[in-house]
């Protein structure tokens, strides 16, 4: 081998190789899932909102396409939140109940 074989020929990197970024957490909280209905910033629209579930946020958006079908209506999840079109109360905090968790309905 001669010296000419030992050089770099092509380097896409720059330095070091930043790390693997960590995946979001959960929030830490009390462990209390709580359910509310909200209407606040939104057109006057209802929506019930469930917070403290304490999952990662492959888990969250599982369980929120479990609800939303369930209710068999539209929502989303944003920032740890998920959001639920209507008023569901009831049925989100039966199902979530069976599922294990700790539930309380909050706000109005």
């Amino acid at each position: 081998m001669s010296a000419r074989d030992d050089r770099l020929v092509y380097s896409s990197g720059r330095g070091k190789v930043p790390a693997e970024p960590t995946p979001p957490r959960a929030p830490k909280g009390d462990g209390i899932v709580r359910v509310r209905r909200e209407t606040q910033g939104r057109g006057g629209k209802t929506v019930t909102t469930v917070s403290g579930v304490g999952l990662d946020s492959d888990a969250l958006g599982e369980l929120a396409g479990d609800l939303k079908r369930r209710c068999g209506t539209g929502g989303s999840v944003k920032d740890s939140v998920i959001e639920i079109q209507g008023d569901h109360r009831e049925v989100i905090v039966a199902e979530l109940e069976k599922r294990g968790f700790t539930v309380r309905l909050a706000g109005g």
